[in-house]
């Protein structure tokens, strides 16, 4: 039994669906804080189980009888330790032969503000005996496409990354890979640097934005503190303009680079590239 957490977010339900191509839906289980945004998944045959990650008391009946549990991290920024907590304590009760825990690209060694939690929380889970693979995710290709009807409507692409290169990967490169991991033998103490295969720079991005669209669009580079006054008079909250002006910072200082290919290898394939994800946006 596989027990995938947040199974209704963008992540969990491509993991889930990559899930069905590899067992049956008997053995999934999608524990999820609204069992009702769950339904289209329960028609699948998939158990469905309530369990929210800030209620320690409902994860004993969601890991019920697990073999093995997904722990997609949560998008509580600032409480997200905690919540993890939960989910690690119950998965040591219920003895878990393996718990797969979404973190951050070079979390040891990154510099982005982002990765505090998902150092603590992989301490958390070191500490706990449970065994454990670390899926350390690079960016979503889709966190910089979600932009792209701004950047057409401004006629650029905002940031300050400099000259920094990404090497993302489409989400459900992540989500494929995570299945492929939860069906495997003899993954207990691996840590995945997953990236994807190529990288760009936002200049680059911009470039192909401009491809495919006809539209001239250029990357004006800010200083870090201007292109968070930027996303704070766009309308973005105050944590999120944090969080994105401190991650692009990030790129500029290789942060979200990496050229070991381990996505690609898990995968068996090419990681989807900047032109597909750029045109399914589009």
């Amino acid at each position: 039994m596989i027990v995938v957490t947040g199974a209704t977010g963008q992540l969990g339900r491509l993991v889930i669906a990559a899930l069905l191509k590899k067992t049956t839906a008997g053995n999934i289980v999608a524990a999820v804080r609204n069992v009702d945004k769950a339904k289209d998944l329960a028609a699948l045959g998939v158990q469905v189980r309530h369990a929210d990650y800030s209620q320690a008391e409902s994860w004993n009946a969601a890991l019920q009888g697990a073999d093995k549990v997904l722990l997609i991290s949560s998008s509580e920024v600032g409480q997200r330790t905690q919540q993890h907590q939960n989910v690690i304590d119950a998965a040591k009760r219920a003895g878990v032969k393996l718990l797969a825990y979404t973190s951050l690209l070079h979390a040891d060694t990154s510099v982005l503000g982002l990765v505090a939690e998902h150092i603590e929380t992989e301490a958390l889970i070191r500490a706990s005996g449970v065994p454990f693979t670390l899926l350390r995710n690079g960016w979503y290709t889709e966190n910089y496409t979600a932009g792209i009807p701004a950047a057409l409507s401004l006629g650029a692409v905002y940031g300050c990354a400099g000259e920094g290169r990404i090497a993302s990967a489409a989400r459900a490169d992540y989500a494929e890979a995570a299945a492929v991991v939860l069906t495997a033998a003899d993954q207990a103490g691996k840590v995945y640097e997953l990236a994807g295969d190529t990288a760009y720079t936002l200049g680059e991005f911009a470039a192909e934005i401009s491809r495919q669209s006809g539209k001239a669009i250029g990357y004006v580079n800010l200083p870090e503190a201007a292109y968070k006054q930027a996303l704070l008079g766009a309308g973005l909250p105050e944590f999120l303009a944090e969080l994105l002006a401190n991650s692009d910072t990030g790129v500029s200082q290789g942060a979200l680079f990496d050229d070991s290919h381990q996505l690609g290898r898990l995968l068996n394939r090419p990681t989807t590239s900047l032109v597909t994800t750029v045109s399914a946006a589009l």
